[in-house]
């Protein structure tokens, strides 16, 4: 377990994935790109797991894509294009993968996530900081523009802030990142923990079905326009209703009691 690049633990329905390459802070090797891919599409098919939580060990949570990697990409002879190509090709699968997964995906960030490690924060359904913890797109200070990492953030966050990260590679700290809504809770770095897992907890004890079918809709009414997107939301609700577990989920609230759902 020590050894592994992407260590994952489920207890209780809430998996949790702590990427594990502390030395390089985390960075989003091939490997650890790889390791994502093949880790999160496996919880997402386990209907066991209700949430996933994922962390970094070390001094940080992710600084981003591993830049010695992509020298040594670059001087590949006559494939330089190509690897960059394809590298950013795998890292958007994976940003893409969490929103399009069953379960809720609660981002626990510390130290800093910069770069696609901000994007990972902004891919992220939820997000708990750590007092202190840093964020930036800050590419362009080694003349590289955030041009992938700026899709998930401007999808976060005001435009204008968010342009202002980019452009000037400037970090903001984790309170500025929870007031524009890139994180939802700052607490100190020693409740970061306990709070991460009661806010999982608190999700995972919910009909997970519902938690299911509501996060897809959540993101799928996003891209719709406001009538279109209450169509579908009431389409959505139309079938929640009718479910079993619903039905008694109403009922025990009602009368007062704990729903004995089947799921």
């Amino acid at each position: 377990m020590e050894d592994e690049i992407l260590r994952c633990d489920v207890a209780d329905g809430v998996a949790r994935l702590e990427m594990n390459r502390p030395a390089k802070l985390n960075a989003l090797s091939d490997a650890m790109l790889a390791a994502l891919q093949a880790q999160l599409g496996a919880l997402g098919q386990d209907r066991s797991v209700r949430v996933i939580v994922l962390s970094g060990a070390g001094k940080a949570f992710c600084a981003g894509h591993d830049l010695g990697e992509m020298q040594a990409g670059r001087a590949q002879a006559d494939k330089g294009a190509a690897y960059f190509a394809d590298l950013f090709a795998r890292c958007t699968e994976v940003m893409l993968m969490i929103p399009a997964l069953p379960q809720p995906v609660i981002a626990e960030v510390h130290g800093i996530a910069t770069a696609a490690g901000c994007q990972l924060v902004a891919s992220c359904d939820m997000a708990v900081a750590a007092q202190g913890t840093r964020f930036g797109v800050n590419g362009v200070n080694i003349g590289l523009f955030c041009s992938t990492p700026m899709v998930a953030l401007t999808r976060n966050i005001p435009r204008k802030a968010a342009f202002e990260m980019l452009t000037t590679g400037a970090f903001i700290e984790a309170e500025r990142a929870q007031a524009l809504g890139l994180v939802n809770h700052v607490v100190p770095h020693s409740e970061l923990r306990a709070h991460t897992d009661q806010l999982a907890a608190t999700v995972a004890a919910k009909l997970s079905s519902a938690v299911r079918v509501g996060k897809q809709a959540f993101y799928q009414q996003a891209q719709m326009s406001v009538a279109d997107a209450y169509a579908h939301a009431g389409g959505v609700m139309v079938e929640n209703m009718l479910w079993r577990d619903t039905e008694e989920g109403i009922s025990a609230f009602l009368d007062k009691r704990k729903p004995d759902w089947a799921q």
